[in-house]
């Protein structure tokens, strides 16, 4: 039998597995786990009711601005020319261009985390869809990634707007800050990101009715499961 380390036996006195938390308590158990020589990011993980070859499943996805931000240092690339060049630049962009920055991405390069596109730049970038699509870079007007405001876009990227999918099992696994945040920040960036998922799709259908489970955790530690039904009643007391 594997012996636990002492990390271990320390988060299984911090928690209940068979329990399934309200998203308060949660967050208060995330605070109280032993801290890790790296600052861990908090994700939420949510398994959908959804078939994701039907219709719904293939559209399923949103965006949404986390009041706190991500923690996480944000590198954007934008595709596009003339005056929007100097628009990007000036509102902080790390790479801008058009068929050079292009060669550049097909030649291997991918050190960015969010691509925006000019609508007249995305016919040339569709040569980009399969090396930028699989690892979600793609820019989709359905994110706002596609724009003729660009500048507005790398201060949203920049402030905390993230997008969510669901994947090909069913699922979604986002970010929503970072451990070292207060509580009060990771609860309100919690209920902003699950109050974005349970109400995608929904199409006039009872809020989060496509929601199966929900499960918050750090990169590196244990899965807590939100009780749906406390949730839902912190997000109408907001």
């Amino acid at each position: 039998m594997k012996k636990l380390t002492k990390r271990q036996k320390t988060l299984k006195t911090l928690f209940d597995e068979a329990k399934a938390y309200s998203l308060k308590e949660a967050v208060a158990v995330l605070k109280k786990m032993p801290k890790l020589k790296f600052d861990e990011m908090i994700e939420v993980a949510v398994k959908l009711d959804i078939d994701p070859k039907d219709s719904l499943g293939a559209s399923f996805r949103g965006t949404v601005s986390l009041p706190h931000g991500t923690g996480k240092v944000v590198r954007v690339v934008v595709f596009c020319k003339g005056e929007e060049e100097k628009k990007a630049r000036d509102a902080g962009a790390d790479f801008i261009g058009a068929e050079e920055l292009m060669a550049k991405i097909q030649g291997g390069w991918a050190d960015f985390d969010v691509a925006i596109a000019t609508p007249e730049m995305m016919k040339d970038i569709a040569k980009l869809g399969k090396i930028l699509g699989p690892r979600g870079l793609m820019p989709n007007p359905k994110s706002g990634t596609v724009t003729m405001d660009t500048a507005k876009t790398i201060k949203e990227v920049r402030a905390g707007k993230i997008e969510f999918k669901m994947d090909k099992q069913a699922g979604i696994h986002a970010p929503l800050g970072k451990i070292s945040f207060t509580e009060e920040a990771i609860y309100k960036n919690a209920l902003a990101l699950i109050d974005a998922i349970m109400g995608c799709g929904t199409q006039g259908g009872a809020k989060g009715q496509h929601v199966k489970s929900l499960y918050i955790s750090t990169t590196m530690g244990p899965g807590l499961r939100l009780d749906l039904a406390q949730v839902q009643k912190e997000l109408k007391s907001q």
